[in-house]
């Protein structure tokens, strides 16, 4: 009779304790690459090219502009008008930051500015707006965050460009800063003011 070993090679025993160490730090490697890899601002949208979500949003209570109540966002306001469309909040550190920048942008009367207030209350939201200016020309309460939702926003601040037949065409996550006010979205409102010519 033979005698059958159930001993494995010494080879074949390494590589099973070897393998999975080598699996699971090549999956970590991966995991952190895409974690830290790149620019957040680039997350791309599967909402670009498509028609701006159709929500309506009640305005903020209160907000007054010229003397007369900045309205709610109704969908239609997006039809032949670029809309630069900023998702903000009272509470957002970098919202604070970038409020003087889009101050400066409401200067520019070819388009609209859209501010979608994100899970805020309105007192907040309206000494929010004092202290810095209000650049909205509308203003769509978001109190459950269901519309931002909608819109894919991953956190505030984030900022979309709506182009006259009322389809995303670019999206900025995080805030406007002074480096990417002139360098990428000046120049996307830009290519958006040429489209529809």
């Amino acid at each position: 009779m033979s005698e059958q070993t159930t001993n494995s090679p010494p080879q074949a025993r390494r590589l099973l304790v070897v393998l999975p160490l080598l699996i699971f730090l090549g999956l970590a490697g991966l995991f952190l690459l895409r974690l830290y890899g790149g620019d957040p601002s680039r997350i791309p949208s599967a909402l670009i090219g498509r028609p701006a979500p159709q929500t309506a949003l009640p305005a903020l209570d209160g907000l007054m502009k010229d003397g007369a109540p900045v309205p709610g966002l109704d969908p239609a306001a997006f039809k032949g008008k670029v809309s630069v469309v900023n998702v903000w909040a009272s509470w957002c550190v970098p919202c604070h930051d970038e409020a003087p920048l889009l101050t400066e942008l409401s200067k520019d009367k070819r388009f609209q500015i859209i501010g979608i207030n994100y899970k805020d209350s309105p007192e907040n939201a309206r000494r929010f707006l004092g202290r810095y200016g209000n650049p909205f020309g509308i203003v769509g309460v978001d109190g459950n965050g269901r519309a931002s939702i909608e819109w894919g926003v991953y956190g505030v601040p984030e900022t979309f460009l709506v182009g006259r037949e009322g389809k995303i065409v670019y999206k900025l996550v995080g805030p406007v800063t002074p480096e990417n006010v002139n360098s990428v979205l000046k120049a996307e409102i830009e290519k958006a003011l040429r489209a529809g010519q």
